[in-house]
């Protein structure tokens, strides 16, 4: 069954994810398939912002593995020490990055990529499984706007 969602056409990314957050919620209700969900989150993401690239690295084989994503080819293994992806995934945290050549270990998976935020999301037992990865064109594009309600959208999967 095609989804279709509601995006408001404002420049107010606020409410965008205020919009976005609770359809997303709705799409992967009752959905158990993993990838299915990641996948059209993504592309909900993607068509919602534009995003450059959105995507997800699952935790396989003591390394970050690219999952479903929207945008060009990236980068197939992250290692969980390399980059923002590894750092987010190390460090259990959001990491928000205003311009990726000031970040260092920084992985170009495309040198269109200028801005770059990675939230990690963990399973119930507080394991992070994977990241969510979200890059820009354009420099300093993220503001804690984005990390609130990519982290919402996290917890969405943490739910799962």
């Amino acid at each position: 069954m095609a989804e279709t969602l509601f995006i408001p056409q404002t420049a107010d990314r606020k409410a965008v994810y205020e919009s976005l957050v609770p359809q997303i919620a709705a799409l992967i209700e009752g959905e158990p398939d993993l990838i299915a969900n990641l996948a059209n989150i993504a592309a909900a993401l993607k068509e919602a912002f534009g995003f450059f690239w959105v995507g997800f690295y699952l935790s396989k084989d003591n390394q970050l593995v690219l999952g479903p994503f929207q945008g060009p080819i990236a980068c197939t293994r992250i290692a969980f020490d390399k980059g923002v992806c590894g750092a987010a995934y190390t460090r259990r945290e959001t990491i928000l990055v205003p311009d990726v050549d000031q970040f260092p270990g920084h992985i170009a998976c495309s040198s269109a990529s200028k801005s770059e935020v990675v939230v990690p999301i963990v399973n119930r037992t507080g394991e992070v499984i994977m990241v969510l990865d979200v890059d820009s064109d354009q420099l300093n594009d993220f503001t804690e706007v984005d990390v609130q309600g990519l982290e919402q959208i996290a917890a969405l999967i943490t739910a799962l």
